[in-house]
């Protein structure tokens, strides 16, 4: 199978320079150790309609390219179905009917680890299940039977963080996020991960499912944030941070480019130019502070 890398936005707008950085860096991990690079749009639950193709432009713009055709979550289901019914099978999911109001308000498990879900659904008997199907859609919750998960990062070392019984599949029929990129990589045969560190908690949970799939967790490597002054993750709201406002002030696609190689230790250029200097080891270990460049 495929030895692949990847980038995998959410269409729900234009991508910013924090989003283009992140792109940039998994291009570059990958093409440094003789990966494929793949593109998979998540569109699940937060698709704007145009955003697809404005972040498809936007990538190519400043010089990402992929390496097969993209895939989209949406034409998944299949996968995503078949990865639930065989954690069934084996017992290890259940139904939950909680809100998150309810889950916030709920006593903590004795000894579960801070913000785990507490167990509410764990026991209901068929009589309860029956009851609370009748005013409310169940989701669908692993049975986790570990409480921390330990991974490597290639950026972090060891991180051991929180595995709780989270959710497999929404109440609205929607699949989450954990399960479905832990299904979507393999079938892709990715096993490089490279994205925002900001995601770093989560691993552990999809690291410990993959295991429990019989599937390969990949290597990870969570790089640091773009910020804006304050040091809060960039956001549109910071200003001229997408390539379309900031060419509307007159800063092109290559100059944005650019600044993100820079930021990085790079030389200015084609990514094919920065590849020759890329060094995973040398990569800065602080959040890059954005400042809107001048025309």
């Amino acid at each position: 199978m495929t030895s692949a890398g990847r980038f995998a936005p959410s269409p729900s707008g234009e991508l910013h320079v924090g989003n283009l950085r992140t792109a940039i860096l998994a291009w570059l991990f990958a093409k440094s150790s003789s990966r494929s690079f793949l593109l998979r749009v998540e569109d699940l639950d937060r698709a704007r309609s145009g955003a697809e193709a404005e972040q498809l432009r936007d990538l190519q713009a400043v010089g990402v390219n992929w390496d097969a055709a993209v895939v989209r979550q949406t034409e998944r289901a299949a996968l995503y179905d078949d990865a639930i019914a065989r954690l069934t099978a084996e017992g290890r999911t259940y139904e939950c009917f909680c809100t998150r109001r309810e889950i916030q308000e709920a006593p903590s498990a004795p000894h579960a680890p801070q913000g785990a879900y507490p167990g509410t659904c764990l026991r209901l008997s068929h009589a309860e299940r029956e009851i609370r199907r009748a005013s409310r859609p169940a989701s669908i919750r692993l049975r986790s039977d570990t409480a921390e998960w330990a991974v490597e990062d290639q950026l972090h070392g060891t991180f051991v963080g929180m595995v709780d019984d989270f959710v497999l599949r929404r109440n609205d029929g929607v699949t989450a996020y954990n399960l479905a990129v832990v299904v979507d990589d393999a079938a892709q045969g990715i096993d490089q991960v490279v994205r925002g560190d900001d995601l770093l908690p989560s691993t552990p949970r999809q690291a410990y499912l993959a295991t429990l799939l019989g599937l390969p967790a990949p290597e990870y490597a969570h790089v640091p944030l773009v910020v804006n002054h304050a040091g809060a993750r960039l956001a549109k709201r910071d200003g001229a941070v997408t390539l379309g406002d900031l060419a509307a002030v007159g800063i092109p696609a290559q100059r944005v480019r650019d600044l993100i190689l820079e930021s990085l230790g790079l030389p200015a250029g084609t990514l094919r130019d920065a590849l020759s200097e890329f060094d995973p080891k040398k990569l800065p270990k602080t959040p890059w502070v954005w400042k809107n460049p001048q025309a």
